[in-house]
Formats: C-alpha cells, structure tokens, sequence
C-alpha cells in the first residue's frame, strides 16, 4: 500500500511539474493527490507498520500491536493536526494577500510609479531590483512580482526591453523573499513550523540574498540590453486617489507588524496577520468614498467599478484563492508521506549514503550537497513540496542552521527556471516570456547569483 500512496505522489507531482504542457491548473492534481493519499491510507490502515508521530518528531514505538479501532483514532488526529498546520499557513497568506490588494484598491502603488523621473536603463534595473529585494521582504516575492512588473507595464514601452527587466525583478524578488518570514511561502512555512526565529533568519540570510541580488543585477546592467536610454510610456493622467500613499504605509506597515506581534505575544503568525488586517479595514471603509460615488452624476469607469463594492468585499474577490487551494493540496499530501514514516526513512537514507560535508556547532551533520541539490530540485518541481518534505524530513532544532540554508536554497534556487517560482509563473503570465528565452537569456544570471549567495552563506555560518 505505501507503494501505492507514493505512485500517487509521483504522478500528482509530475503533473504538477507539467502543468503547462498538460493544460490542467496545478491546483486539481494537488487537491487528487492529497484526497487518495489520505482515502488509501484510512483504507489499509491495518498493514502498514510504523506511523510518525508529528509532535514528537519520531516513529512511533508501539504502532504495530495497536487495534484497528485505535489506529483509525490515531489516524483522524494526525489529519486534524496536519490540518491545522496547513490552515495557519493558508490563514496568514488569506490575509496578507487582502491586505494587498486593500492597497491596490486605493491605488497605493502609484506611489512608487510616480518616482520614477529618469530614463536611464541602468538606473531602472538597479530601481526595480532593490524595490523587488525589499517589497518581496515585506508583501512576499509573488506580490511584489505582480505590483512591479504592473508598473513596469506603464513605464517601458518595448516589451523586448520589458522582459529583461521582468527576468531580473523575478531573481531580486525571489532573493528578497528568502531572508524574511513573510517573504516567501516556503519560508513563512518554515518560520510558522518554529524552525527559523526573525532575527536569526534575518542574521544569516540578509547577506547571502543580498548578494544573490546583487551580483546579477551587476552583470546584467553591463550586458548591452541595459545601456543607454529608454523610451517610456506617456503618463495616464488619471486622478490620483487622496489616500493612496497613506493606505500604502499603512498596509506595509500593518505586515511589517505582524513578526513584531508574534514575538511580543508569542502567538501563532496568522493571529497578528488577522489583527493587521483588521486595522487595515477600518481604515479603508472610512477612506472608501463608495457611498459618494453613487450619489455623483459623473462617475467614471474606475469609480463605477468600485462603487458597489466596499474596499474589504472588493479586495477579498481578488486574491488567489486556486493557490490557497494549492498549498492546501501539496502541503495535505506531504503530510500523508510524512504519516507514514516514508520521509523520516528516506532522510534516513539520504545521511547514511550521500558525502556529508557540513558539521554544525550543535554536533547535528548536515549535508550541504542534499540542501543545495534542493535548491536546484526548486527550479524544476515546486519548492513548497520540497520544504514540505523537508520538515518531515529532518528533526533539527529551531534555529539550526540547516533550516536557514534550506529556506534560502528553496527560496532563490526557483529562479533559475522560470517555472521554479510563483514569481517566475506569474511573470510568465503576465508578459508572455518564452521558457527557452528564460533558459538562455537569465538563468545563468540566477545560478551565479544562487552560488554567490551559497557562498556568502556559508561563510556568515562559519563566523555566527
């Protein structure tokens, strides 16, 4: 029956990996997986000889004799506590996504469109790269892709140009993700599993995904393609929304908040994001003007579109909810691997037969080889699953610094694939980039920059 679970684990997996090719959203395969992975487990129950008790992070001793009575109890309270888990993540990404698009409802980020006065290509590639570094840091590395490449959209005109721009916004984004708790799913995951504390990730990481950033983005401004002047859109000329710079800090600084709430408190992440949400949305229904707007003969287009809505109901009907469903999918159905013992005993395997050339202060070996081979692993199939299996995977303690080398191999590995990263994939979407334009043109901008990054890592390592 294991056998079984994990063919359905491949196949969901490689069709989440072809999703492109197949023409099915990534979403089906990973809810499919986790519903028979789970319906084959409760099935067999009765043959299957170990189980991993999630809490203790151990095989159970005592699983074999168990009736199968108690097995089934056993079985719905490791759901439930799987389940649990996977709500906290999905629950603070719920709400940073609203508070997100709580700004853009209010226009915030023409804030940033607004301070772009020049026209050097040099200088737009080093502003875009160093807002994506820090706004992934803060709105996460998908958003922050979306609200930038949004801009640069309104700002270059040829979208030849355009792509080598998004190219490089996908690698600071990804690269800025790493080093924050909110940053990047794989590393909020980490950071809500209690494996990375704020200050340590940002200790170890921020130089290694600084210089992941940066030395690309060096490279790439003495490249041909970022020389010169560029030719820029003509301004839109639409009225500027009064409150959009004040519900822009105000929504970044409501994220921004919720690592500070959790420390104070001691609270799990989502129950900081739920308060800064809600701060968020009192502030927009007294700023929202809908009400006025009804009662205006000469309303235009935007206005109309609004003025049904408030800004909360609004915002809500724009977040992502199919990779809300995605997460809950791949995140379910590694927790069924996960159950059974599988991933504990492939850990197993991996320390006893791959060359471990780390040793860390604890006296815990590490394999190096294994963290960066996930990083690249990230570029071609999703990282979530890959950070997922790792949880299950390794029993290190908070803070050991394997779980900061895999949150920043999973976080910027993505970039040397297009399709490695949410960033990447919506990019792709968003400016119709060729995947062998990608291979060719910035992948190898990714791997040296993922190299620099390894090394700076684990020299800040050697010195911490």
């Amino acid at each position: 029956m294991e056998t079984v679970i994990i063919l359905v684990f491949i196949g969901g997996y490689l069709a989440i990996t072809l999703e492109h090719s197949i023409k099915i959203d990534k979403l089906i395969p990973a809810l499919v997986m986790m519903a028979i992975s789970w319906a084959l487990i409760s099935l067999g129950i009765d043959d299957f000889s170990q189980w991993f008790d999630s809490t203790k992070h151990n095989l159970m001793e005592n699983f074999g004799v168990l009736g199968h009575e108690e097995k089934m109890h056993l079985m719905e309270e490791t759901l439930l506590h799987h389940l649990g888990k996977t709500a906290e993540i999905l629950v603070f990404l719920l709400g940073a996504m609203t508070i997100v698009e709580i700004i853009d409802y209010f226009d915030g980020f023409s804030t940033i469109k607004s301070a772009v006065n020049f026209n050097s290509r040099k200088k737009l590639l080093w502003m875009f790269a160093v807002l994506a570094f820090l706004l992934s840091a803060i709105i996460d590395n998908l958003t922050a892709t979306i609200v930038l490449i949004s801009i640069l959209q309104k700002i270059v005109k040829d979208r030849n140009i355009r792509i080598w721009f998004a190219g490089l916004i996908i690698i600071a984004a990804n690269a800025g993700g790493a080093w924050s708790p909110i940053g990047d799913v794989t590393t909020t995951m980490l950071w809500i599993g209690d494996k990375v504390s704020t200050g340590k990730l940002f200790i170890y990481l921020f130089i290694p995904s600084l210089l992941c950033m940066v030395v690309p983005t060096f490279i790439a401004s003495l490249l041909p393609t970022f020389k010169g002047e560029l030719e820029l859109q003509a301004d839109d000329n639409k009225p500027k929304n009064r409150y959009s710079s004040t519900m822009l800090f105000l929504g970044l600084g409501a994220i921004v908040f919720v690592p500070v709430f959790k420390v104070i408190t001691h609270l799990p992440p989502y129950v900081g994001m739920m308060l800064s949400l809600g701060v968020v949305a009192v502030f927009a229904e007294i700023y929202s003007n809908s009400k006025f707007a009804m009662s205006t003969a000469h309303i235009d287009d935007h206005h109309l579109e609004h003025s049904s809505h408030s800004p909360v109901h609004y915002s809500l009907s724009k977040i992502e909810l199919p990779s809300i469903l995605f997460f809950l999918g791949i995140l379910m159905a590694v927790a069924a691997l996960e159950s059974l013992g599988i991933l504990f005993g492939f850990a197993d395997g991996l320390k006893e037969n791959i060359g471990l050339i780390g040793t860390e202060p604890t006296g815990t070996v590490v394999s190096d080889l294994v963290v960066l081979l996930l990083g690249v692993g990230s570029a071609v199939i999703d990282n979530v699953p890959l950070v997922a299996a790792s949880l299950g995977m390794f029993s290190e303690p908070l803070d050991n610094q394997l779980w900061h080398f895999i949150a920043y191999s999973a976080g910027t590995g993505g970039s040397m694939l297009i399709i490695g990263s949410a960033a990447g994939v919506v990019a792709m979407g968003m400016e119709k980039i060729d995947f062998f334009w990608y291979l060719k043109k910035i992948s190898w901008l990714a791997l040296v920059g993922f190299i620099a990054g390894a090394i700076a890592f684990m020299a800040t390592r050697a010195i911490f």
